[in-house]
């Protein structure tokens, strides 16, 4: 399987009265069609970033992305994005928000097909007989579904998800988090997910990604999840790799994702350098004896 999308020696640079804070330098990966990858790290090392560039919201510093045998200029239809906060018109149902949407990539398709595909995903997420309220009328793990079935109904090349349940309650992610991978295993949709939680990662992935801490930061290592697929929770719990595997991404978070810098060796200065002038043959004086 060829890879379906290259990240080549990815840099992000933020300007500072200083010159320049470098947040991610020389990112690099490869990851295949239809793959589950999830970037996992310290807050601040920069996953966000790079999933930022990766959708076009944020300008590359240096190198390049490819996806699909094109490289990325900004933003694009191609991507479907999922946010840690759903960001819905709050003056439109959650069927009109998602239709926004479809309305804009199928605008060739016939209007009641447009509309077939808006409530087929609203109702595969969970929303068959909510797809007509308002985000206000919503609890927090609805508006979410309603951002999972924009970005699905888009039927994009790659699916970015920046912390999708990283609001929500514990009952309310794990549910989320099926419907996610089951909706990603019927569409087989390459897909990228940004994350600080060890399991999310693990039940999810394909591949987990660990990036290094900033400044500078790339990625650390790569670990392959081999579970079954598809996944059900309590069967990915009581594989005998499970814990195997989260204890790894465990001690790389909490060692080796940490880059130690080296406080270099100052050694003294010549006695010289440090004697007053004039007194090269200073001696200590004798102690007085009572």
């Amino acid at each position: 399987m060829s890879h379906y999308v290259e990240l080549s020696d990815l840099t992000k640079i933020y300007p500072t009265p200083k010159g320049g804070a470098v947040i991610v330098k020389n990112f690099n990966l490869r990851i295949k069609k239809g793959e589950f990858t999830t970037l996992i790290g310290h807050s601040g090392c920069g996953k966000s970033t790079v999933l930022s560039m990766l959708a076009g919201l944020s300008e590359i510093s240096g190198g390049g992305i490819i996806l699909a045998g094109r490289e990325l200029d900004g933003a694009g239809p191609d991507r479907g994005v999922v946010f840690q906060s759903p960001s819905l018109l709050p003056w439109m149902t959650a069927f009109e928000n998602v239709m926004l949407g479809v309305n804009q990539v199928f605008y060739t398709t016939d209007k009641i097909e447009r509309r077939e595909i808006a409530e087929y995903y609203l109702t595969v997420v969970g929303l068959g007989d909510a797809m007509h309220k308002r985000p206000a009328e919503l609890s927090q793990g609805m508006r979410q579904r309603v951002g999972i079935a924009r970005a699905f109904a888009l039927k994009p090349k790659m699916l970015l998800l920046d912390e999708p349940f990283g609001m929500l309650d514990t009952l309310t992610r794990y549910e989320l988090q099926q419907v996610l991978v089951d909706l990603w295993s019927k569409n087989n949709i390459t897909a990228l997910m940004v994350t600080h939680d060890v399991d999310e990662a693990l039940f999810l992935s394909d591949r987990v990604v660990c990036m290094t801490d900033g400044p500078a930061a790339e990625v650390g290592e790569i670990m392959e999840v081999n579970f079954p697929r598809p996944r059900e929770r309590k069967a990915v719990f009581e594989h005998p790799d499970y814990y195997k595997l989260r204890e790894q991404l465990i001690e790389f978070l909490e060692v080796r994702a940490h880059r130690k810098a080296v406080a270099p060796k100052i050694e003294p200065p010549p006695v010289e350098k440090i004697l007053p002038p004039g007194k090269d043959n200073f001696r200590k004086p004798e102690l007085n004896h009572v």
